[in-house]
C-alpha cells in the first residue's frame, strides 16, 4: 500500500491495483504549487465535507479521471449538477463497494460547497476492504465518537489532522490515536495557512513521548505503509 502527499487534507492511497483520491485541493494551496494536478490519477474520489480547501480541485479530476466520487448526499448532487455522473451519495454508515466495505463516520466541524451550497455532515472514511485497514478522520476536534472506531477495525494506521484551529492540534490527536487505538499516525491539514503552523521537530516529539509513530509527510512525497 502507497501513501502520496499533495498539501493540506489531499492524499492518495494506492491499494489493491486501485488509486484512492482523498479531498482534492492542490490548487490555491501554495505549497503545492509544484504538483502538475493533470498528472493525479484517480479510481475513486473521496470526499470528508465541502469546504474549497477539500474540494476546489473535485470536479476537475474526477471529469478527466472518470473516478467514482463517494461523498455525503448533499456534496454529491452538487457535483452532479457539475457534469459529474459517476457518483456515489452517502450519510453515516458502512456500505459495501467493489473494493471492500467502507464507512462513512462523524465528524465534527462545518460544511459548505464554494458556492455558498450546503454541503451535508462533515464526516471521515474508514477502509475496512484495503489491504491494510485505515482511518481517515476528515476535519474534526477530538470527539468521543472515536472510541468506536475500534468495535469496528483493528488499525493498521490512521490519518488525522495536527494543525489545530479548524481541527484538533497534536496534543488532541494523541488523545483521539488512544481513542482509536492505533499508534501509527500520518498528520495532515498543518502548514498550509498561518493558523495550522506546526513545528514539525516538536509535534513529532510529542507523538514519540506519548509512545506512538506520527509521521509528517512532505508534499509530493510517497510512503509504502
Amino acid at each position: 500500500m502507497k501513501f502520496t502527499f499533495y498539501g493540506h487534507a489531499c492524499f492518495v492511497i494506492e491499494t489493491g491495483g486501485k488509486k484512492f483520491l482523498f479531498d482534492p485541493f492542490i490548487s490555491g494551496n501554495e505549497l503545492a504549487k509544484d504538483i502538475d494536478i493533470n498528472s493525479i490519477e484517480a479510481d475513486y474520489i473521496l470526499v470528508s465535507h465541502g469546504h474549497g480547501d477539500h474540494v476546489a480541485d473535485l470536479v476537475s479530476i474526477a471529469k478527466r479521471t472518470g473516478a467514482l466520487v463517494i461523498a455525503a448526499y448533499e456534496i454529491v448532487e452538487w457535483v452532479q449538477k457539475q457534469g459529474i455522473t459517476n457518483a456515489h451519495p452517502m450519510n453515516f454508515g458502512p456500505f459495501n463497494f467493489d473494493f471492500g466495505k467502507l464507512h462513512f463516520l462523524p465528524a465534527w466541524h462545518s460544511s459548505v460547497m464554494p458556492d455558498g451550497v450546503y454541503g451535508g455532515n462533515p464526516g471521515g472514511f474508514l477502509m475496512h476492504g484495503a489491504e491494510r485497514k485505515f482511518y481517515y478522520s476528515g476535519d474534526t476536534c477530538l470527539m468521543m465518537d472515536m472510541q468506536l472506531i475500534p468495535r469496528y477495525a483493528k488499525l493498521d494506521f490512521a490519518i488525522l489532522p495536527v494543525g489545530g484551529n479548524f481541527t484538533m492540534d497534536a496534543d488532541d490527536a494523541i488523545i483521539a490515536s488512544d481513542f482509536i487505538q492505533c499508534n501509527k499516525i500520518i498528520g495532515i491539514h498543518f502548514d498550509t495557512f498561518g493558523y495550522i503552523k506546526i513545528d514539525h521537530e516538536k509535534t513529532k516529539e510529542k507523538f514519540k513521548a506519548a509512545g506512538k509513530e506520527l509521521i509528517l509527510p512532505k508534499i509530493g512525497e510517497s510512503i509504502e505503509l
